[in-house]
């Protein structure tokens, strides 16, 4: 890595030069935040695949109660519309 060179207040540095620090910059960032959050260590990868199918099962009960939301409503409306029809016909024996 050849020395920095300063013009007029500005650094100047080989792109590669530049890459590699920012590469090194990134991956110590993300480190200290996975650590931040305890997802740091030998059980980090777990730990993240437990979460994620935590998600996913988070993810199928909301999706299985909002179904089974719209059956109980259409099977509601379905009711009762079978009882107006049944009292309109007057299946069940109705006043004369």
């Amino acid at each position: 890595m050849t020395p920095p060179r300063s013009d007029q207040g500005f650094v100047r540095m080989p792109d590669a030069d530049f890459e590699a620090i920012l590469a090194r910059a990134a991956e110590k960032g993300a480190k200290r935040a996975l650590a931040d959050v305890g997802l740091d260590g030998e059980e980090a990868a777990l730990d993240i695949r437990d979460l994620r199918s935590l998600l996913d099962c988070i993810r199928l009960v909301r999706r299985t109660a909002m179904q089974t939301a719209v059956r109980m409503i259409t099977t509601g409306v379905m009711l009762a519309l079978l009882a107006g029809i049944a009292i309109k016909l007057k299946i069940f024996g109705g006043t004369p």
